[in-house]
């Protein structure tokens, strides 16, 4: 019996973005406006080109370096 890939135990989010199947796709609009967001807060060129798995790198990146996100500890 074939897996179901909907119960495999693993998210998208936790897959890694280049073994995704769409993630040569434009990115979605979701991930555009915050990805913008994040690329003002950190003072990071916005690239409305990437793909939906260049954006998730990037998001992942910019989160890191982004103020607003930081926890304070």
């Amino acid at each position: 019996m074939a897996s179901d890939p909907k119960h495999a135990g693993l998210s998208n989010t936790e897959k890694d973005p280049e073994d995704w199947t769409t993630g040569e796709e434009p990115m979605t609009g979701a991930q555009a406006s915050y990805l913008k967001t994040l690329c003002e807060e950190t003072e990071t060129p916005f690239d409305e080109t990437l793909t939906k798995a260049d954006a998730s790198k990037l998001i992942d990146e910019l989160q890191g370096r982004s103020s607003r996100l930081k926890k304070n500890g």
